[in-house]
């Protein structure tokens, strides 16, 4: 058990920190959650793509209020804005994009991910959910996913384990985690700390 809910980086600084996986001429699927704040942070001379499951390929930064347009939105529901030669279209053609491995990298929230790379982040067994959402596809197309999430839950426990306990989203599937302790890259079943932040002596594991 570690109280590290508010220690180290800030949901910003972690967005921040995340988007430096993004490479220039990407296309990138951010999640719902801390990752979409990505969006805010990429250099505004780079050419990345972002992308939406429900059919929306460029969009950029969140609107200023002047900005909003209630039709412009993601796939959390929230309004965005869009970059020059966004494009729109259903989300049957957005999926096909996906599982078609045109997606260079997913950001995404969790709720575990564990020292093999699989990930938990679409439902709680007992609470109702709505849907698994997009997470399958992306998890299972992305060339490259990386998950950005607090380190540990409510009661303290790290969310990063030995295994996971709640219903998987994707097996073996995830490269690197971005958390407000450290980044952590996951390599031969086990997680290794690439960086820590500022304060922190020690990452807790589950």
């Amino acid at each position: 058990m570690s109280d590290s809910k508010n220690t180290g980086w800030s949901r910003e600084e972690m967005a921040k920190k995340a988007s430096e996986e993004i490479q220039d001429g990407f296309s990138v699927n951010l999640g719902i959650g801390i990752p979409t704040l990505v969006a805010n942070y990429i250099p505004k001379d780079m050419s990345v793509m972002l992308q939406s499951e429900n059919g929306l390929l460029g969009m950029g930064e969140f609107p200023l209020d002047s900005e909003i347009d209630a039709d412009l939105i993601n796939a959390g529901k929230q309004t965005v804005t869009v970059v020059k030669g966004a494009s729109f279209f259903s989300s049957a053609e957005s999926f096909a994009m996906i599982r078609g491995q045109h997606i260079d990298l997913t950001i995404l929230g969790a709720m575990e991910v564990s020292k093999d790379g699989d990930i938990a982040n679409w439902m709680i067994p007992g609470k109702m959910v709505k849907g698994m959402g997009g997470a399958m596809d992306l998890v299972a197309s992305a060339k490259k996913v990386v998950v950005v999430m607090q380190h540990t839950d409510k009661n303290g426990n790290s969310k990063l384990v030995d295994r996971c306990s709640l219903p998987l989203t994707g097996v073996k599937c995830v490269t690197k985690v971005i958390t407000n302790l450290g980044v952590f890259n996951v390599e031969e079943g086990k997680f290794k700390t690439l960086e820590l932040a500022p304060g922190v002596e020690k990452a807790p594991f589950n």
